[in-house]
């Protein structure tokens, strides 16, 4: 929310609701929020959400702030029905643009949501977050919510402010929380994403954290868990479902060959600029795209960088149905609790025996992508790419 001046009538950790937001001018503002429907947050839930929030010592920034005042209006009385403020009325009419871009989302939507911004708030201060506890093993995740509710395992990724872009650290836990959900009682195992994105990718920041060995080693390291990361996701028994809430971007793309199911939003687009990066798919793309899609296709996605919006996404099979913005979270919630409640060894045995055809296939594709990568990340080629893209970044 550049050129925005917000300032306080007192620190922020002792601001109360009512003033989180005082503005100078009038920006234009589109929220688009997601819902956590397997794990409605409780009125303490909630109460705790807001007491967590008056200890929060860094300012979180306009954006931030705003949701927040938006989502505390909508859980507590509902979509906005107040007449629109004046032009000239820049303070209220700037709050009142953020309550109504939350549409008709429930109070109790709304309320989770609140409880999952404030949670990732604490939590990226070192805090302890405010959301449901992990099922199964009780392991806790920094960058993760993993809950298990309706015989329904899901994921979500957690760093909104970062666009859920995935760290090193965030690498290890997908793969535990996966070992985690083979292993528990539940039916299925949804993938989704916190706040606008679904992910958007690599942490590019991973490419600058060189360990004494040099670039050799990070390409090694990097290719190691990259290699664990995809096998994880080739050998999970049970249904594997991506609910994709907003734009996708590189792995979390290329993954999706390996899922059983992905629903999207009408908004979500589907990315992999891995030659832009000097870089080459991963992910089991280089033979899952051109099975879907078609070798011409998949090569506009892999080689020439081509965004697809989720209507043509759908079209070209990699995703399986597109839903309006407005009704998918309720339309994709309500159809997977139905799914779980279908016999679950008959699931995950049908499941097996269709991926038991490819699964020596898949290994090998991931061996020779992980290799091809860790080639190209010790290439001069990479190394000028993410510096150029850096470059463009710090200008923007």
């Amino acid at each position: 929310m550049a050129g925005v001046a917000l300032k306080l009538s007192a620190p922020w950790r002792f601001v109360k609701l009512r003033s989180l937001v005082r503005f100078s001018t009038n920006p234009s503002l589109k929220i688009h929020t997601t819902a956590s429907p397997l794990m409605a947050a409780t009125v303490e839930q909630f109460e705790q959400a807001k007491t967590k929030l008056s200890t929060l010592k860094n300012d979180p920034g306009n954006e931030a702030k705003l949701k927040i005042y938006a989502l505390f209006k909508q859980a507590t009385q509902g979509p906005c029905n107040t007449p629109k403020p004046g032009m000239l009325d820049f303070v209220n009419k700037v709050k009142w643009d953020a309550w109504k871009s939350l549409g008709s989302i429930s109070r109790c939507r709304s309320r989770q949501q609140y409880c999952d911004l404030i949670g990732s708030l604490v939590t990226a201060e070192g805090g302890t977050s405010v959301v449901a506890k992990p099922a199964g093993s009780g392991t806790t995740y920094e960058t993760l919510l993993v809950t298990t509710e309706d015989d329904i395992t899901t994921i979500k990724l957690n760093r909104p402010a970062k666009k859920n872009a995935i760290t090193t650290e965030m690498y290890n836990d997908i793969i535990a929380a996966l070992e985690q959900a083979a292993k528990d009682d539940s039916v299925i195992t949804v993938f989704t994403g916190a706040g606008d994105f679904y992910c958007s990718g690599n942490d590019l920041s991973n490419f600058t954290k060189i360990p004494e060995g040099g670039v050799d080693e990070m390409a090694k390291k990097g290719g190691d868990l990259l290699r664990e990361y995809v096998k994880a996701y080739i050998d999970f028994p049970k249904p594997l479902v991506a609910v994709v809430n907003g734009p996708a971007v590189g792995i979390s793309v290329t993954v999706l060959g390996l899922f059983d199911l992905v629903y999207a939003t009408d908004r979500a687009t589907f990315h992999t600029p891995f030659s832009q990066l000097g870089q080459s798919a991963e992910g089991c793309s280089s033979y899952t795209f051109p099975k879907i899609m078609g070798n011409a296709k998949a090569s506009e996605m892999l080689l020439f960088n081509k965004k697809l919006t989720a209507a043509q996404a759908c079209e070209l099979g990699l995703v399986t149905e597109v839903f309006p913005d407005s009704s998918f979270q309720s339309e994709v919630w309500s159809r997977l609790k139905a799914y779980a409640k279908l016999p679950p060894n008959s699931l995950a045995l049908s499941k097996q025996l269709i991926r038991s055809m490819e699964k020596d296939r898949l290994h090998a594709v991931n061996d020779a992508e992980v290799e091809r990568l860790m080639e190209r990340w010790t290439s001069d080629e990479c190394f000028n790419a993410v510096m150029s893209f850096f470059q463009a970044k710090a200008k923007l």
